[in-house]
């Protein structure tokens, strides 16, 4: 099952596209991101938490042409649906709620869409982001 919003399917316009991101935002975003999963992972209960803070970093690293499927491999039962759970009341509600705020005002203008579809599939991303897997498309 992919989520997948529409993205430019042209590979210059994705390039260009994340170009854009990454000057207005995107950088900055991402060494958020990371910088906050490496804080995560100084306690060993921070670990797992650490990685999904670093993934959604790489994530806003580069959005244009990626995608996330979910992915039931690694860990059994229902292992998933907790960590999830606790991500989603420790740091997703607010990083899913800080994206869908970006995204509705990149919204206001016709140029902001295409950034303002990729807050919104990284705030989907931030909800629950345990089973899930980053992919390149095309």
């Amino acid at each position: 099952m992919a989520f997948n919003l529409r993205t430019p399917k042209h590979t210059g316009m994705k390039f260009l596209g994340n170009l854009i991101w990454l000057i207005c935002g995107g950088l900055a975003s991402a060494i958020g991101y990371f910088i906050g999963g490496v804080a995560m992972m100084v306690t060993i209960i921070g670990i797992p938490f650490g990685f999904q803070m670093i993934k959604i970093g790489s994530l806003c690293l580069w959005p244009f042409g990626r995608t996330f499927q979910v992915d039931k491999g690694e860990l059994p039962g229902c292992l998933y649906t907790l960590l999830n759970l606790i991500w989603l009341l420790i740091a997703g509600l607010w990083i899913a709620l800080i994206h869908v705020i970006f995204g509705f005002l990149l919204f206001i203008s016709i140029i902001g869409i295409p950034w303002g579809l990729q807050h919104f599939k990284l705030a989907s991303f931030a909800i629950s982001p345990f089973g899930r897997r980053v992919d390149i498309v095309g």
